[in-house]
């Protein structure tokens, strides 16, 4: 036989929230969620900082490679994209391996262009970091391979 439910009979598995349970519930939610925010997009910034530096060792890497085949670095003209596009220069272009880079010359986790120069036979590769300007502390800071009389700020 069917029960009937009549106003003054509740049945317990229909019972739902009350509005002040559920407020209770917002409540806490948005407080985990002010606590715990700030410090996953501190570790954001600091995890770009980590891929910047291992961006430029493996460009370091392939420039190291290019230059045992055609015996130097690219000049700051040539740039970076000598990595993926032979050089001008006939003798060169014929010693020319490449490419040395399968998807092209990435941009910094900032989106911005990586820094390319020479001073004499070292390389100077790096990231202007997340402000994209030279100079900066903490995750704004310059990463990579400076110019001489620079320093690398840690990152936080």
């Amino acid at each position: 036989m069917r029960r009937i439910l009549t106003d003054r009979t509740i049945d317990k598995s229909a019972r739902g929230f009350t509005l002040l349970e559920m407020l209770v519930v917002l409540v806490i939610i948005g407080l985990i969620a002010g606590l715990v925010g700030p410090q996953l997009m501190g570790r954001v910034e600091t995890s770009k900082v980590t891929t910047a530096q291992t961006q430029v060792k493996l460009l370091k890497s392939a420039l190291d490679t290019m230059r045992l085949d055609i015996g130097r670095y690219p000049s700051k003209e040539e740039g970076l994209e000598m990595l993926v596009l032979a050089p001008k220069e006939p003798r060169a272009a014929a010693r020319w391996q490449g490419p040395y880079l399968s998807e092209g010359v990435p941009p910094d986790p900032w989106s911005n262009p990586y820094q390319y120069a020479l001073e004499g036979n070292s390389v100077v590769l790096y990231s202007f970091g997340a402000d994209g300007k030279t100079g900066g502390e903490g995750t704004e800071a310059d990463v990579g391979m400076l110019p001489r009389g620079t320093t690398q700020q840690a990152a936080p």
